[in-house]
């Protein structure tokens, strides 16, 4: 059997040649069934794969590098990051691969030092103001990579979810409960969430009997203080519920409605966006919109191992669903009966 190969195993199970690597390999995306027909095979032949050969031909480094188009105070202060590094880090132990990080907004050189070939396999981009430029020069490296959020260049593999419909799901649920001045926090307008969520919220107020008012479009950038600011201004004009584009900021705005006197969720109904830790931590506790970010974390992995595998792989985008999660900032409680929804 010692002439045996990945060539002969694949023609033998009827699969191609990166199907029999990906089981080899122990990498996703392989049917229960394949997978068990291509190691029945492998037993049954006695096949032994030539590890330190598979490595020296492949030149694999088995590091994955994750950049985060952050800063540090941003990394450590904004809980979405810590935990998307978690799914990633938890794939990369999976499949037995180390996770270098690497955090764009504070590191300049960054990007001349990771496209050194050979120091990495491939990268997993989280989305933002400077993946562009970074998404550039790794297409002028040829070296793989997955975007964790719309990219802005288009053509590329990439993860997400539904931002325009979990912000439509939010301010529908505002809607039914009967609120009449809803307003909107956006994110960051320079990223893909930020204007995905105004984008949700636009489409739902324009298509209510509400209409939509472009007065109580206030812009955040993701940080809480740019929210406590939102939430001061949007106190004169009267509303009675705020859409935040996130939990984070969430808190910010609750924080000014507090300042100014006005109770949440008795005066002013909340919905945020995340379900991370501020949404628990909240005083009441937040009704939120819950993308699952450990989860695309994998996920994102397991794409690149896609590719890394197969360079002929096709371009994959993959949207996860968001769901709404009722809790106690939207009034639920005070205004269930009323909405008659519950």
């Amino acid at each position: 059997m010692s002439s045996l190969n990945l060539i002969k195993i694949a023609k033998m199970a009827g699969v191609s040649r990166s199907t029999v690597s990906r089981v080899l390999n122990d990498h996703p995306n392989v049917s229960d069934v394949v997978r068990e027909r291509v190691q029945k095979i492998i037993r049954d032949t006695g096949y032994q794969p030539n590890l330190s050969a598979r490595a020296l031909r492949s030149r694999r480094s088995n590091i994955i590098g994750l950049v985060l188009p952050q800063t540090m105070d941003t990394l450590f202060s904004d809980p979405y990051f810590p935990i998307l590094t978690q799914g990633i880090a938890q794939a990369c132990n999976q499949y037995k691969k180390t996770l270098a990080l690497f955090i764009e907004g504070s590191d300049k050189d960054v990007v001349q030092r990771v496209t050194q070939k050979g120091l990495l396999d491939g990268f997993v981009i989280q989305s933002g103001k400077l993946q562009e430029s970074f998404s550039n020069k790794l297409l002028e490296s040829n070296i793989p990579f997955v975007v964790v959020g719309r990219p802005d260049i288009p053509g590329q593999s990439y993860i997400d979810v539904d931002n325009v419909q979990g912000a439509i799901q939010a301010v529908h649920h505002l809607q039914g409960l009967g609120y009449q001045k809803i307003a909107h926090i956006t994110g960051d307008m320079d990223t893909f969430a930020g204007k995905d969520r105004l984008a949700g919220y636009r489409q739902a107020m324009q298509d209510s009997p509400l209409g939509l008012d472009e007065n109580l479009i206030l812009e955040g950038d993701f940080g809480e203080e740019s929210a406590y600011l939102a939430a001061q201004s949007l106190t004169k004009w009267g509303v009675d519920a705020i859409f935040v584009a996130s939990d984070r900021m969430a808190r910010g705005a609750i924080r000014a409605l507090s300042e100014a006197g006005l109770r949440v969720p008795e005066d002013v109904g909340i919905v945020g966006y995340d379900d991370l830790s501020p949404a628990i931590a909240a005083h009441p506790m937040m009704t939120t919109v819950r993308q699952p970010v450990r989860e695309f974390g994998y996920k994102a992995v397991e794409l690149l191992l896609e590719k890394l595998e197969d360079e002929d792989s096709p371009i994959r985008q993959l949207i996860i669903d968001v769901e709404l999660i009722i809790r106690d900032s939207c009034g639920v409680r005070q205004r269930s009966a009323k909405a008659g929804c519950f």
